[in-house]
């Protein structure tokens, strides 16, 4: 169930909330000049949660413009609603003004940032993407409070992406890891992923392996990402 809001030139159009009961949570789908369509849906706890968690946990994808950064989210986030976490999944929607990979950072950085302020929740969240989605996640944490976050399957390096994705080079990150961070990856990118990503090596930064991609985004995937929550505390 979704609802559609255009925002045109020199009008706002204010947005119509509809109550997704199936899915525990509000959808909005929301049409922009400057981007693609950005569709995000709010998953709250339901009654018979065995407790509530003051913690959110937010899952960012943008299929728009890799498509395998949204493959096991809304999984992720139907099941820990029902653990008793209040969960954003988020799929930005791609920006389409931008020439530099920089400046599309930034547009999806800005609008990841509205998003979570309108949680008003006084919790930083604990950040969750996938692929090519860990690059916004990244950028998100380089300059906003994030209780944790978590890279599930994230390319090796800035430079190792696509220029079908990033049409400019992109400076790899230099924020440094001093709150909870965690690499989950299968048997296949676990290599790859110890040769040239720059957080491996960290040792503040945990690694959460999974052998196949069906058990990533299965519940092994699920109860893995679970366990660690519950290691930090959260």
């Amino acid at each position: 169930m979704f609802v559609q809001t255009c925002r045109r030139m020199g009008a706002r159009a204010r947005p119509h909330v509809v109550t997704a009961f199936s899915l525990g949570g509000l959808f909005l789908n929301t049409t922009r000049n400057s981007s693609t369509s950005t569709a995000y849906l709010l998953r709250t706890p339901p009654s018979s949660a065995p407790r509530e968690v003051p913690t959110p946990l937010v899952f960012v994808s943008c299929s728009g413009w890799d498509a395998s950064s949204r493959s096991g989210m809304s999984a992720f986030a139907s099941w820990y609603a029902e653990r008793g976490y209040t969960c954003l999944e988020i799929d930005l929607g791609k920006p389409e003004d931008v020439s530099t990979s920089e400046a599309m950072m930034s547009r999806y950085e800005t609008e990841l940032a509205s998003h979570i302020r309108m949680l008003a929740i006084p919790f930083a969240p604990v950040i969750v993407s996938r692929a090519a989605g860990t690059l916004i996640a990244q950028t998100y944490i380089s300059s906003h409070p994030a209780t944790a976050l978590l890279l599930i399957s994230p390319p090796p390096s800035n430079t190792a992406v696509s220029q079908a994705l990033l049409p400019t080079p992109l400076p790899e990150f230099n924020f440094e890891a001093k709150f909870p961070c965690a690499i989950m990856y299968t048997e296949q990118e676990a290599e790859r992923l110890a040769r040239e990503h720059r957080l491996w090596e960290d040792p503040g930064v945990d690694k959460i392996f999974v052998k196949s991609e069906q058990a990533l985004v299965g519940q092994e995937g699920i109860v893995k990402i679970e366990q660690w929550l519950d290691d930090l505390g959260i």
